[in-house]
């Protein structure tokens, strides 16, 4: 198909090169003629367009809106284009009241991101595995069925949902994190020692901290209402916790803790991690690229972890539970030092 991207950042690259590789055609076009040529250099264009009339009127199969929420509502106000709009946006209902004017139209969310912005940290690949949601208040059938299967082409699974149980469910599991991630690292920074003793667990929980903080807001005050009664529920279950904690009666924090890691285990497949201590010096990661290829295991995630003050750092391996016992074997036969229990082996 002739795809066209208008916002050619982080989503919207990625979406172009997920979407070439896929076999369709890619034009783009971004307000930042940097970002664009940028956006061009990484792959994820077959050409480029000098202004957005001219991408529009290059009458594409298929439009897509990866920019930011505001702009991404003005677009869908003033545009005029025959052929299928899709927008990416974070936050639904206001999108979707925008765009019932346009006559084929699907609002969409991808259930996927990186901290980082630009089509520098753009990949195809980002989007693999991914739920992408697909809004059913607007939009014919078949243009959300021509939707789904550009989704399967990025490699995510189509979901189907309201816009109003979208923006609640975002509200708690994307929207109240960011806040809380800020929150957390303000709360830290007021120890004059406590960011320096922060571990895996604090970098993990606050690593959506590091996101633009400017796309951030406007996607909060967008969902307000949403999130104004996300942030209530979580300071009720805080004032729980806080009313235990005084008084002693812990057994439901207990009760607590004990669901939430039922729920936490039961949120991702069962893996086994492997961890590796990466020396500050040349070829270390090439010997864990040989150790991975001689192994053949089937790795489920990646987490490296640089030492605060230099000096290399831990590579977290994590693999299904039967494979860690030959990946530990090809590890140390590329002669690598592996971490267990906090001591080094």
């Amino acid at each position: 198909m002739r795809i066209a991207v208008v916002g050619t950042g982080l989503i919207g690259a990625s979406i172009g090169m997920g979407l070439r590789q896929a076999g369709h055609h890619v034009t783009g076009w971004d307000p930042d003629r940097s970002v664009l040529e940028r956006a061009t250099d990484e792959g994820a264009l077959d050409e480029a367009s000098e202004d957005l009339a001219e991408l529009v009127g290059s009458s594409p199969q298929v439009l897509f809106i990866a920019a930011p929420f505001a702009a991404t509502v003005d677009l869908l106000a003033t545009v005029d284009h025959d052929g299928l709009i899709v927008d990416v946006t974070g936050v639904k209902e206001p999108v979707v009241a925008a765009g019932r004017r346009l006559g084929r139209f699907v609002a969409t969310h991808p259930m996927a991101g990186r901290e980082t912005t630009g089509p520098e940290g753009a990949s195809g690949a980002l989007f693999r595995g991914a739920a992408w949601i697909v809004v059913e208040d607007v939009g014919s059938v078949e243009d959300r069925a021509i939707v789904a299967d550009l989704i399967g082409d990025l490699g995510a699974t189509p979901v189907p949902m309201r816009a109003a149980d979208h923006d609640a469910a975002v509200a708690r599991i994307s929207q109240l994190p960011q806040i809380l991630a800020a929150s957390l690292v303000a709360l830290a920074a007021e120890d004059g020692t406590a960011l320096e003793l922060a571990a895996g667990s604090f970098r993990d929980l606050t690593r959506v901290a590091a996101s633009d903080p400017h796309a951030w807001l406007e996607l909060l005050a967008a969902n307000r209402r949403e999130l104004d009664a996300a942030i209530g529920r979580l300071m009720d279950l805080l004032d729980e916790t806080r009313a235990a904690l005084a008084s002693g009666q812990l057994e439901g924090l207990e009760e607590r803790l004990v669901e939430a890691r039922r729920i936490r285990q039961a949120m991702a497949p069962p893996v086994v991690p492997v961890r590796i201590a990466i020396a500050d010096r040349p070829g270390e990661l090439a010997k864990v690229g040989r150790a991975l290829a001689a192994s053949g295991v089937d790795v489920r995630d990646l987490q490296l972890r640089h030492a605060t003050y230099g000096g290399g750092g831990i590579l977290t391996i994590s693999v299904r539970p039967g494979e860690a016992e030959t990946l530990v074997h090809a590890l140390v036969t590329e002669g690598l030092m592996l971490i267990e229990d906090d001591r080094a082996t």
